[in-house]
């Protein structure tokens, strides 16, 4: 229903204009275009019935608009820009621009199109979301709670803007301009998850673990789970003593949303419950969970140029370093080949590379093991 009113109010415009400039064209043709999303068939159409060069604003606007559809960006742009050039007057087609602009990446030049919106109409809640949108994307913290600032003033109800004003004030520890803001916008919805959010946000920050349990189990009993609510609750559990609704907590992430930070405060949790084995069963996994699982390679690419710089002695440090990390066969090798080829440690060779074989060597690591079984042998006599 609301395409086919869509496209009727669409033909509704089309026919005026047509009227204007042109020979009628087929309206029922040009309606099945936009009823089905057959933008390119329609701009097309529209192009044949008004040739260049236009001069209509009405229709300038419906080809920029049809070119928008049909994903032709650049196309759409210019005709926008034809149609701004007849009247400066007309803000929804800087928003036209600023959108398209948005879409091709290109955000410096739709900050431009909204900022000349803001000039004209200081009172446009929209323009000044944006502009604090686009800060944001930019990382300009001040420009963005400016924006924000600014657009809050026009309406202290819109959550989506409280809420990002108020997440900004907490990140920078000012927290009762948080508060304030929170407050306002809560006063008329204070059931809003967005809101709530941030409210758990900002109690998390200012460290007071009871309000942030209020919140974050409030949030659950609304169906709002997610991982960061579950640690902040887990984790407000801890600062309260209650360690077993804090490991319960924790335990119940997923092991997507583990992390060093949530498993490391699980232990603790177990820790005050007394629970040592399972506090040390944590504090592992939070040791791993910490350890890139690429530090072996990282140890074996500074043997790689310690041995380049002729320091073989560090080299073979750093394959050890490696092997704590990583028990792999090719760092086995490499060790055993540098003992044997340029420290002479005939010893720690024989060591290695039978550590290499016993590793059980797959795929092009296997070209080695022959070798390896030969130069065992000889070492061995």
């Amino acid at each position: 229903m609301k395409t086919i009113l869509t496209s009727f109010l669409f033909l509704c415009l089309f026919t005026t204009t047509f009227a204007q400039q042109s020979s009628k064209p087929d309206d029922a043709l040009l309606m099945d275009y936009y009823q089905s999303q057959r933008y390119n068939e329609a701009i097309d159409y529209l192009k044949k019935s008004f040739p260049e060069p236009v001069t209509d604003l009405k229709v300038l606007s419906r080809l920029a608009y049809t070119s928008q559809m049909a994903n032709k960006l650049p196309d759409a742009e210019a005709y926008y820009q034809r149609a701004y050039d007849m009247d400066t007057t007309n803000q929804n087609i800087l928003f036209n621009m600023a959108g398209i602009n948005i879409r091709r990446g290109n955000l410096p030049k739709a900050e431009q199109y909204y900022k000349q919106v803001a000039l004209r109409d200081t009172g446009n809640f929209t323009v000044y979301n944006q502009l604090a949108s686009l800060s944001e994307r930019k990382n300009d913290t001040v420009a963005a709670i400016g924006y924000f600032e600014h657009a809050n003033r026009i309406n202290p109800n819109d959550v989506d803007v409280a809420s990002e004003l108020a997440d900004l004030y907490t990140a920078l520890k000012q927290f009762d301009k948080a508060l304030l803001i929170l407050n306002k916008a809560a006063a008329s919805d204070p059931d809003n998850v967005i809101i709530l959010l941030s409210t758990m946000k900002l109690t998390y920050a200012e460290k007071k673990w009871a309000e942030t349990v209020d919140v974050c189990n409030k949030l659950v009993q609304m169906g709002s789970v997610s991982g960061m609510i579950t640690t902040k609750l887990g984790i407000s559990y801890y600062n309260l003593n209650n360690y077993a609704c804090g490991a319960e907590t924790l335990a119940s992430l997923k092991a997507i949303e583990q992390t060093e930070y949530t498993l490391y405060y699980a232990a603790l949790c177990y820790k005050g419950l007394k629970d040592n084995v399972q506090a040390i069963n944590f504090l592992n996994q939070a040791i791993a969970q910490g350890i890139s699982p690429y530090i072996a390679n990282y140890y074996g690419e500074i043997a790689d140029r310690d041995i380049t710089l002729n320091r073989h002695k560090k080299a073979a440090m750093a394959y050890q370093k490696a092997l704590q990390f990583s028990e792999s066969p090719i760092l086995y090798y490499l060790l055993a080949n540098l003992y044997d080829t340029k420290l002479n440690d005939k010893r720690n060779a024989r060591i290695y590379y039978k550590k290499f074989l016993a590793s059980n060597p797959s795929g092009k690591q296997q070209t080695y093991i022959a070798f390896v079984k030969s130069r065992v042998e000889q070492l061995n006599n």
